[in-house]
């Protein structure tokens, strides 16, 4: 096994879409620009939350972007152009281990 332990420049980056299409044009977007190495799409999560005074539920589609922490304001930039909500949920999630393999394959394909 090949685990970094204190790996601190890769990031997952969680973005909750409206939708599927949604979620395609974000990933979409962040993979040709070479923001992000990949783009995993879950179809549907149903989420439950306060906005503007009331508790909503809602279906939506899970959207996680694979990058480098320098890459960060520049997707959180590309995903607010893109997407449909007012307030979307964009939050990176620090990769603190994982197969250096595969960590060097994000670094070398977000090269952003």
């Amino acid at each position: 096994m090949c685990y970094n332990k204190n790996m601190t420049d890769r990031i997952f980056i969680y973005v909750a879409c409206g939708d599927i299409k949604e979620a395609r044009k974000i990933a979409g977007h962040c993979v040709t620009e070479r923001l992000a190495a990949c783009g995993n799409i879950l179809h549907s999560m149903e989420s439950v939350y306060w906005w503007d005074g009331q508790i909503n539920s809602e279906q939506e589609v899970v959207l996680i972007l694979k990058t480098q922490t320098k890459n960060y304001e520049v997707v959180e930039k590309a995903v607010k152009a893109l997407h449909s909500y007012e307030c979307p949920c964009i939050c990176a999630l620090p990769v603190t281990q994982g197969f250096q393999p595969y960590l060097d394959w994000m670094a070398s394909e977000s090269t952003k």
